[in-house]
């Protein structure tokens, strides 16, 4: 897919409503609706209605009105299938999985018999000086924003 071109990114046609997808929820900015290959019971997805590759070119309104859908479909999960957790994950780039580029949250309730498995703690902890030299360069890069 062009990155650039909505006219044949998947998602860009569901949000036009021409795409095959099972909406759940929508909102003026955004749509909710269910993967092809959910990997738990009731696992959503939340989109923008407007074409960005990831979540870190979105503008902050769009921002905001994904993450306020994505608190809704949570909520509502909470009550209609009643998980024991939930992940909301931003898959950006090749390396973090991501196989649509356009922007997508997954709202994925968890079960401790879910076939997912641990996705946290990491196998090897990082050493605190590779962590304290990070942090020192995010509180810079952070304050110019």
């Amino acid at each position: 897919m062009d990155e650039g071109d909505p006219t044949n990114c998947e998602f860009c046609q569901i949000a036009r409503g021409q795409g095959d997808a099972l909406v759940v929820c929508e909102s003026d900015d955004c749509i909710a609706f269910f993967p092809i290959n959910p990997a738990t019971l009731g696992h959503t997805l939340v989109i923008s209605k407007h074409h960005f590759q990831d979540l870190w070119s979105v503008s902050d309104s769009v921002g905001h009105a994904m993450m306020d859908l994505a608190i809704r479909v949570g909520r509502a999960l909470q009550v209609v299938v009643e998980p024991e957790g939930m992940n909301l994950i931003a898959s950006s780039g090749e390396a973090a999985s991501q196989t649509i580029n356009h922007v997508h949250l997954h709202v994925v309730p968890r079960w401790h018999s879910d076939t997912i498995g641990t996705i946290w703690p990491p196998s090897r902890p990082m050493s605190e000086t590779v962590k304290e030299g990070l942090a020192e360069a995010m509180r810079a890069e952070c304050s110019r924003a």
